[in-house]
C-alpha cells in the first residue's frame, strides 16, 4: 500500500540516457512514500539482499548513511528448519533496527511456512522470498528464477508464507524470467499479488542474462500496469540517485531497489535520500574517508566473526570502496593481502588521505558484470504447471540474491 506524500521539488531537472532507453527529463514534484506493513520506507529504496555482503556489519555503515529498508543476505528456509548454527546467526539483527528485514530462499511451500514461523518468533517483522537467483546449481533443482516458470508453485510457497507471517508483510524478489524466450514476470506478478504479496520487486534482466548488458525497464512499467493494487519496485542499473530517480519516472515504480550500486560505498544512501528530498548531492568522500569506512567495516565484521575471517571477509569490498580514486592498483593489491586488523590499519594509513573522487568516476558501475550464460532446469520443469516442489536436498546451496 502507498499513500501520496507532500511535493517536495528536486533541484534540478535530470537528463539520463539510460543504457539505450529514451532519454527522460525528469521534472517530478511529487512522490509516493512507500508503506510495508506497518512501516514507511522514505525514501522509497531498498537495500537488495546480496550474498557475502549485507551482513550485519554492512547494513549497519548503509542505516548510518539513511538507507531505509536494509535486507539481509539470504537465508536458506530449509537449513533453518533443520536449525543450522550459521543460518541462525545470519538472522540476528542490531537491536536498534526497527525494520528487521530478511530474504528467504526456499521450494517447499510447507518449509517456507515453518522458516517463517521460526525467523518471526525471533523478531523479524519483514520477509522477501527469492524467486531470481541465476545460478545454474539451483535452477537445475527448480529453485531460484526457475520456480517463477512455475506460477502455481510461486503461488503456493507466497500464499503459505503469507499465513506463517501473521500479519506480517511478506514481499517477492524475481527475474524478468529465463531468457527471451521464456518470459515469467507477467503471470508470476499475478501469482505472487494474488497469494498476498505486499509488493513484487523485479530485476530487469532474465536469468540468463545474469548481471550481463542492460537491464530493461520496460519490463518494470510493464508490471506496474499488470498489478495496479500491487507496489511494484524495479532494480537494476542504478548507478547513481539520478538513475533511480528515471526509474520511477519511466516506469511508475513505487520504490527502487538497490543492489551492486552500493558496492563499496555504504554512502550512495546519503545520495539518494538527498536527490528524493530534492537537496543537494553530498561530496564524495576523500581517500582518507574511505580508509576510515573500510577499518570500521572490518572492525564491525569482527564483533561476530574472529578477527582472521573479517580481514578476509573485507578483501572483497577494498577494490569495490576504492573503485574510481587514483590510489594505483599495487597500493590495493597490498591492501588485500593484509593478514590481521593491525597490518589492514597500517597499510590503509599509507594511502594519501587527501585524494578526491574524479566527477567522472563517481557513478562508475560495479561489481560483477558476468554472463551471459545458459541455463538449466529440471528435465520436464517447463510441461507443467505443478504446484509441488522439486525433490531434492537444498540445505547447503549458497547463492546470490538474484
Amino acid at each position: 500500500m502507498v499513500h501520496r506524500h507532500s511535493a517536495r521539488p528536486f533541484t534540478q531537472p535530470l537528463l539520463k540516457d539510460c543504457g539505450g532507453r529514451t532519454p527522460t527529463v525528469v521534472s517530478v514534484v511529487a512522490y509516493e512514500t512507500l508503506r510495508l506493513g506497518p512501516f514507511t520506507v522514505d525514501p522509497p529504496v531498498v537495500l537488495a539482499p546480496m550474498a557475502g555482503v549485507t551482513n550485519r556489519a554492512f547494513r549497519r555503515l548503509c542505516r548510518r548513511y539513511g538507507g531505509a529498508l536494509l535486507v539481509s543476505e539470504m537465508v536458506n528456509a530449509r537449513a533453518l528448519v533443520e536449525r543450522s548454527p550459521r543460518s541462525f546467526q545470519m538472522i540476528e539483527f542490531d537491536e536498534d533496527t526497527e525494520t528487521r528485514s530478511l530474504q528467504l530462499y526456499g521450494t517447499d511451500p510447507k518449509t517456507i511456512g515453518e522458516a517463517v514461523r521460526i525467523v518471526a518468533d525471533r523478531g523479524v517483522n519483514h520477509i522477501d522470498l527469492n524467486f531470481g537467483c541465476p545460478v545454474r546449481k539451483v535452477t537445475r533443482h527448480g529453485g531460484g528464477s526457475a520456480i517463477p516458470c512455475r506460477p502455481r508453485l510461486l503461488h503456493a510457497i507466497v500464499a503459505s508464507a503469507v499465513r506463517a507471517a501473521d500479519g506480517l508483510p511478506v514481499t517477492i524478489k524475481m527475474r524478468m524470467g529465463i531468457d527471451d524466450d521464456r518470459m515469467t514476470f507477467l503471470p508470476a506478478g499475478r501469482a505472487a499479488a494474488d497469494a498476498g504479496a505486499a509488493w513484487v520487486a523485479l530485476h530487469s534482466r532474465t536469468a540468463q542474462q545474469y548481471y550481463s548488458g542492460h537491464a530493461r525497464w520496460q519490463a518494470i512499467a510493464e508490471l506496474v500496469e499488470a498489478l495496479p493494487h500491487t507496489p511494484v519496485l524495479g532494480n537494476g542499473d542504478i548507478w547513481s540517485a539520478q538513475d533511480a530517480l528515471v526509474m520511477r519516472e519511466q516506469t511508475g515504480c513505487a520504490g527502487v531497489v538497490v543492489g551492486r550500486g552500493c558496492l563499496g560505498r555504504p554512502w550512495f544512501f546519503g545520495d539518494l535520500r538527498a536527490a528524493f528530498a530534492g537537496e543537494e548531492r553530498p561530496s564524495a568522500p576523500t581517500t582518507g574517508e574511505v580508509c576510515a569506512t573500510i577499518l570500521e567495516h572490518a572492525h564491525l565484521i569482527a564483533e561476530h566473526q574472529t578477527p582472521h575471517h573479517a580481514v578476509l571477509a573485507i578483501r572483497k569490498h577494498i577494490g569495490w570502496y576504492f573503485t574510481g580514486y587514483p590510489v594505483g592498483g599495487v597500493a590495493r593489491k597490498e591492501i588485500v593481502l593484509s593478514n590481521s586488523l593491525a597490518e589492514l590499519e597500517q597499510k590503509l594509513n599509507l594511502i594519501d588521505p587527501s585524494i578526491e573522487l574524479p566527477d567522472h568516476e563517481r557513478d562508475t558501475p560495479r561489481g560483477t558484470r558476468r554472463g551471459p550464460h545458459g541455463i538449466t532446469l529440471p528435465d520436464g520443469w517447463l510441461s507443467a504447471d505443478a504446484d509441488t516442489p522439486p525433490e531434492f536436498d537444498d540445505t547447503d546451496l549458497v547463492m546470490s540474491g538474484g
